[in-house]
């Protein structure tokens, strides 16, 4: 694509950074922005930059954080995450023994694709106790240690980009602060931590929540809370897993208006039951159930376990639910994840935007 093409897809999708919060006045959770003019069409084409996704446990059958993974399979999953619009992403790998990390980021590095722009490592200094600890399996789960860091990224020849770290977890602040001076984005999450702890955390270097209002106990006081105090702090983007399953319509619009979209980066949290049929699948070892509605969790648990979610129907689901205007909605899911990870966006998306149906289906990737 020439380089003026890509610089005006860009500035297309700054644009909906510094847009007015107007779009919400008086609309309910799920109303429809209004139409301009009243012979506004319900189809239409769009053109948006290529859609940049943080957490991508796996797709199509393929698990990230698989000992035995190998690049042919997620060059399987690369193929059809393309097709939801995706085109540079972070193959997310989660708490499990440094063996396991390892053998999984090998295959991730082995991978020669750019659409990989690098790795998130999402535990395994995380909270221990059951809630915050979601999916992950608790045997796993250890303090923060800048030298077994040192190790994982090693493995990941450098490619670690993102880490998602509980601020609770002991060690962590000097963790922290190594990520920063190694040009490491921190994120906070699966996490029952204090203001204070958040608060030293954000003070260390952690910018970003990973999927705000998941990765918690399922019972919280009023206030204070984890959540209340990551809505809270400024200096902390929150990713979103926007799918209906993981966040009510009415908590995703209180929580980005809260948040603001400039703050707000959609995620997918996806594992590989993704793109396939209802039934069993596996997330870090754990057997994982993906219902018929499109809900994951582990057979017969009630916590979810990562998600079925498509970055493109995020994006729909998020115009329905807050009522913003697409081009804004689509900025969260390509040019605000890529900045703050420090990469472009590649690539474009000729898409078919039905805004009756809230529905965004992509015809053709341009790359």
């Amino acid at each position: 694509m020439p380089d003026e093409t890509r610089r005006t897809i860009v500035r297309a999708g700054l644009a909906g950074a510094v847009a007015s919060l107007a779009p919400w006045a008086g609309r309910a959770a799920g109303e429809p922005q209004q139409k301009e003019g009243a012979m506004a069409e319900a189809k239409r084409t769009v053109e948006l930059p290529g859609l940049v996704d943080l957490q991508v446990n796996g797709f199509v059958g393929v698990d990230f954080t698989d000992p035995a993974l190998t690049p042919d399979g997620i060059l399987k999953a690369i193929a059809a995450i393309e097709k939801t619009g995706v085109t540079r992403f972070l193959p997310t790998l989660i708490t499990s023994p440094l063996e396991t990390f390892s053998a999984s980021a090998r295959a991730v590095v082995r991978t020669k694709h750019p659409a990989i722009v690098g790795i998130h490592m999402e535990g395994p200094y995380i909270s221990p106790e059951d809630g915050p600890r979601g999916a992950h399996r608790r045997e796993f789960v250890r303090g923060a240690d800048v030298d077994d860091f040192r190790r994982r990224q090693d493995a990941a020849e450098g490619r670690i980009r993102l880490v998602t770290v509980a601020p609770e977890a002991a060690g962590v602040l000097p963790l922290i602060e190594h990520l920063v001076s190694s040009k490491v984005r921190v994120a906070i999450g699966h996490t029952g931590a204090s203001g204070a702890q958040i608060a030293d955390a954000v003070k260390a270097g952690a910018t970003m929540s990973t999927h705000l209002g998941n990765g918690c106990a399922n019972m919280l006081p009023r206030h204070p809370n984890v959540i209340w105090e990551q809505l809270g702090e400024d200096r902390l983007l929150a990713g979103f897993i926007v799918d209906g399953h993981h966040l009510p319509p009415a908590t995703v619009k209180a929580m980005i208006r809260a948040k603001t979209p400039a703050r707000t980066i959609l995620v997918t949290d996806a594992v590989g039951a993704a793109g396939m049929p209802p039934g069993r699948y596996t997330l870090g070892g754990l057997e994982v159930e993906l219902s018929p509605t499109g809900r994951v969790a582990a057979p017969g648990a009630p916590n979810l376990a990562g998600s079925a979610l498509r970055l493109d129907v995020a994006i729909g689901n998020t115009v329905k639910f807050t009522g913003l205007p697409l081009d804004e909605v689509v900025t969260m899911a390509s040019t605000r994840p890529a900045e703050y990870v420090g990469i472009p966006t590649a690539g474009k998306v000729v898409a078919e935007w039905d805004a009756e149906a809230f529905t965004l289906r992509v015809e053709r990737v341009v790359l």
